[in-house]
């Protein structure tokens, strides 16, 4: 069973939600919080596989509960905005996110990235990934802030893959563009966010977009 922490502040919204994956046979909502503080005393108290993140509550903003759920490795997370290029989302991302979803996404949409995000594939929606990472990497005021040498440590493939990341493509899409299993991505993924001291796939993302990491 994949246990979910659902934190939402609108109690009309947190309820669709927690409907919504409780009828999933594999997903159990093992809590529920209002607030970001809320959120990040139950996610130590349960130790949820996933915990389901609105950007905008009171007390403690979902960006400031995704940085102490990360740095304290209680979960996964899952941002969930109204904006697909809310400022929060850049916050959120940066502070360890795995990915992020639109409140207005389907139900199975919904379940499929929990289930996603359980399995350590942090990008999901990928179409709607690739925008928020080529905006991030437009702005002036997000200029690289990574050394170019953290690069070193890589293989010409890991690089490779890396750049796939950029590009918003999920393991499936790597494969078919490098020609190689889906397998072989994995662990190339894992071992490139292991020697960049990445949490996720989507900070490897913006990381190889500042960067400037191109593919073959």
């Amino acid at each position: 069973m994949i246990r979910v922490l659902v934190a939402e502040d609108q109690s009309a919204v947190r309820a669709g939600l927690v409907l919504i994956l409780r009828s999933a046979p594999d997903i159990e909502v093992a809590g529920e919080a209002a607030d970001g503080e809320r959120a990040v005393a139950l996610a130590r108290e349960l130790r949820p596989d996933v915990v389901l993140m609105d950007v905008q509550m009171p007390r403690l903003d979902g960006v400031a509960a995704t940085r102490q759920v990360v740095a304290e490795g209680l979960a996964d997370v899952l941002v969930l905005t109204t904006f697909d290029l809310d400022e929060y989302v850049f916050g959120a991302l940066r502070a360890g996110a795995s990915g992020f979803l639109l409140k207005n996404t389907e139900a199975g949409d919904l379940i499929e990235a929990v289930r996603t995000v359980a399995r350590g594939e942090g990008i999901v929606a990928p179409a709607v990934t690739r925008r928020l990472i080529a905006e991030f990497a437009a702005k002036p005021a997000h200029a690289p802030t990574a050394d170019p040498a953290v690069l070193d440590s890589l293989t010409r493939r890991e690089r490779e893959v890396l750049a796939c990341l950029g590009e918003g493509l999920s393991n499936a899409g790597v494969a078919e563009r490098l020609d190689m299993a889906e397998a072989t991505v994995k662990t190339h993924v894992s071992r490139l966010l292991g020697k960049l001291g990445l949490r996720s796939r989507v900070q490897a993302a913006v990381l190889a977009q500042e960067l400037g990491v191109q593919g073959p």
